[in-house]
């Protein structure tokens, strides 16, 4: 069947569309009431690894808010779980990993076979989403970047700066390249085996690529996301979204990647000029602009759009949503772009 919405997929292919497409990374969660009761009840990789869960929570902010686009929930360390790295989510804290990955025995112990047997979950998920969907709207799966990854196993955690991930790169490459390598390779039969369950498109986050400076960039993160884009780019649409890689944009636009989010640092005139003008833009409303007053929101939504153009753009945050923005703040973002229609 056809999808009743598909304004977001013409937006991918860079077809003519009557306004913007609009979603927002992070939809699915922690800023929706419902989310909230849920969160109460059930610890976080449970809601990941519970498929009738990860459909609850995946289609509310399409009923409740109205974005074009619905984005799997699920979670990017499921990929580090998949490969024998004990990953807990601590409430207040977030992910932790009790022991670090920072030997070379530890990495050549590590897993990369058998990605849908071991996200089996997520599979069905899947499934499960699009027949509750009934073809509304597209549906996104995603992963996180190979670097991204490797930043949460070596460090441990979250961090700052990442410092113990950075140097554990710098002083023994061949290691971290190894890393970097086998995640790419599970990623990306995660990815297929998505693609297969029946998401439409798929979105690789790079959420610290912007710790690497440019020239460290393009050795530790860039070549690894790019072997993803050339493997899946002929099987469903690829979004690249590195957060602070502005100088990485010209050499994404020429990788086969469908389209390219921006953060808010970047403007959308700059962000045309540095990705060649070509290529489908997504972004890059700050998050943190949500909690400001609606007409205010709404205002400078009309700015971002006026910026990036109608055309071969989505309307997005330039991050995640944050938890403590209103729901009818979020909603005033979303109505603003559909109302251009």
């Amino acid at each position: 069947m056809a999808l009743k919405n598909d304004l977001f997929l013409r937006a991918l292919r860079g077809e003519h569309v009557e306004r913007p497409p609009v979603w927002m990374m992070r939809q699915a969660g922690r800023y929706l009431p419902d989310f909230m009761k849920l969160k109460a009840k059930y610890p976080f990789f449970e809601r990941v690894q519970n498929p009738e869960l990860a459909t609850e929570i995946t289609i509310m902010p399409i009923h409740q808010v109205g974005v074009d686009a619905a984005i799997l929930f699920s979670d990017i360390l499921v990929i580090p779980q998949a490969m024998g790295i004990d990953v807990q989510m601590i409430p207040g804290k977030g992910p932790v990993i009790p022991d670090p990955i920072r030997t070379g025995k530890a990495i050549e112990a590590l897993n990369t076979a058998d990605a849908a047997q071991h996200l089996d979950y997520v599979m069905k998920a899947i499934k499960l989403t699009k027949e509750a969907l009934n073809d509304e709207v597209p549906l996104i799966g995603f992963a996180g970047s190979p670097w991204t990854l490797l930043c949460y196993a070596v460090e441990g955690g979250g961090s700052k700066d990442f410092s113990l991930a950075k140097s554990f790169c710098f002083q023994h490459p061949e290691w971290a390249h190894l890393l970097l390598t086998k995640i790419t390779d599970i990623t990306i039969d995660y990815l297929r085996e998505k693609v297969k369950a029946g998401v439409d498109a798929v979105q690789i986050f790079d959420s610290w690529g912007g710790m690497l400076g440019p020239d460290d960039y393009k050795i530790f993160s860039q070549p690894y996301i790019e072997r993803i884009v050339t493997a899946l780019k002929d099987e469903a649409p690829v979004i690249v979204f590195g957060k602070g890689c502005w100088y990485a944009l010209a050499d994404y636009s020429k990788s086969g990647a469908s389209a390219l989010g921006v953060d808010w640092t970047l403007s959308p005139e700059m962000a045309r000029k540095l990705s060649g003008g070509e290529i489908t833009l997504q972004g890059n409303f700050d998050p943190s602009r949500l909690l400001a007053p609606i007409p205010e929101i709404e205002r400078m939504a009309l700015e971002m759009v006026k910026g990036f153009g109608y055309q071969k753009y989505i309307a997005n945050l330039g991050h995640g949503i944050l938890p403590h923005v209103p729901v009818d703040h979020a909603k005033a973002f979303v109505n603003t772009i559909k109302n251009l229609g």
